[in-house]
């Protein structure tokens, strides 16, 4: 059976090879070989290489690997963690809680 073809919008294509570009940097930056970071995320080079051109089609554990071997598994976390808009819309849909109005109570008791 064929693979579905797979789309992805023009601006995702761009922010994927950026993060591929800057595991790329990290690699180097770390001094580390393209066959050191294959062989700890077990990881073919061909793989490596499409990771660091940002290609949409590797998945994504092969990122994580990556991460992992770069020791930058931990900035995953930041990831969405502060999600304002997300926030404000489950903030809409609680339900808003309404109160009978105040009586007045009258001290006419002269």
């Amino acid at each position: 059976m064929p693979k579905k073809p797979f789309h992805i919008y023009p601006g995702s294509v761009r922010e994927v090879q950026s993060f591929g570009q800057r595991l790329r940097d990290a690699r180097l930056r770390r001094r580390f070989s393209m066959e050191t970071v294959c062989i700890r995320a077990d990881i073919s080079r061909p793989t490596l290489y499409k990771i660091e051109k940002g290609d949409p089609s590797v998945a994504f554990g092969h990122y994580l690997q990556v991460l992992r071997v770069l020791g930058l598994l931990g900035d995953l976390a930041q990831v969405a963690k502060e999600d304002e808009l997300g926030r404000r819309l489950q903030d809409e849909s609680l339900p808003q809680r309404k109160r009978a109005p105040r009586k007045t109570i009258l001290q006419d008791k002269s």
